[in-house]
């Protein structure tokens, strides 16, 4: 299995291991390629998309071409786990004329909605899919403000979408890389079907 996280900015590192612990409980041979630049896609079976900056990262992966890679991937069918600022450029509304949406994902989008660095929080989360709440961790999150029709909920926060699936694209407001927990990027990117509810043990 070739994994590609889009490492323009954000948690590489950190969805990197996640993946790795997946791939060990279920004995998946498994390579991890980042990608700054435009030609790597293509060769992936899944992507990562991570948190960071909005702006920043739709104008880099607009500048590098890796924007229309990313769209080849998806329209191919190919998973992609977008997080936090991830859902945003993912968005087909960021409602923020300064990010270049990549438009794979039929959602509206209020940025920052859940407040500043300082309001950042964990919460149990319940995601359908898992069959025990997810330690999500919210900083300085977006909220999903309205969904259409060929978008699933796959979980809310006081009402508000938190997670949603259309098709093979899986986003979260939240940082799952940031928790030992990798049961949403198993969910996401390993054909939907987690092998426990248990979080995987990382390897030594």
């Amino acid at each position: 299995m070739h994994v590609g996280v889009i490492a323009v900015q954000g948690d590489v590192s950190e969805h990197a291991a996640a993946i790795r612990r997946v791939a060990d409980a279920r004995g998946v041979d498994t390579e991890i390629t980042t990608i700054r630049e435009a030609g790597l896609v293509d060769d992936c079976d899944v992507l990562l998309l991570p948190g960071g900056e909005s702006t920043t990262i739709s104008r880099l992966l607009a500048d590098e071409g890796i924007d229309e890679e990313i769209h080849a991937h998806v329209e191919a069918g190919k998973p992609i786990l977008a997080t936090c600022a991830g859902l945003i450029v993912a968005a087909r509304d960021p409602q923020d004329e300064r990010v270049q949406s990549l438009d794979i994902l039929d959602i509206t989008v209020d940025r920052n909605a859940f407040g500043r660095q300082k309001d950042s929080f964990e919460a149990p989360l319940d995601i359908a899919g898992l069959d025990e709440p997810f330690p999500a961790v919210f900083i300085r999150a977006p909220l999903v403000e309205s969904v259409g029709e060929g978008v699933d909920v796959l979980a809310d926060w006081e009402g508000s979408p938190v997670a949603v699936r259309q098709g093979p694209v899986v986003a979260t407001s939240f940082h799952p890389e940031l928790t030992e927990d990798s049961r949403l990027h198993e969910l996401a990117l390993f054909d939907g079907q987690p092998a426990t509810a248990e979080t995987p043990e990382v390897s030594q």
